[in-house]
């Protein structure tokens, strides 16, 4: 396994390439080719998964519903 700064100096990589348009990387003598711009995001989310259990953080995400017949 990778390790933490070795992620986040992918990541930094890939949100570079993301925002360019470019769909192919070079990084550390691999070459990889996304088939477009979801596949790219998706490695993106499975990256940030990734370092955020490294540094022990999670993301929290609260839902609030509220409903109202108008009366």
């Amino acid at each position: 396994m990778a390790s933490l700064s070795d992620l986040q100096a992918f990541r930094d990589t890939l949100e570079g390439i993301r925002f360019s348009g470019v769909l192919t990387v070079d990084y550390d003598g691999k070459r990889i080719t996304y088939r477009s711009q979801a596949e790219l995001d998706s490695a993106l989310d499975a990256l940030n998964k990734q370092i955020a259990a490294l540094e022990g953080t999670t993301r929290t995400r609260i839902v609030r519903i509220s409903t109202s017949k108008g009366l």
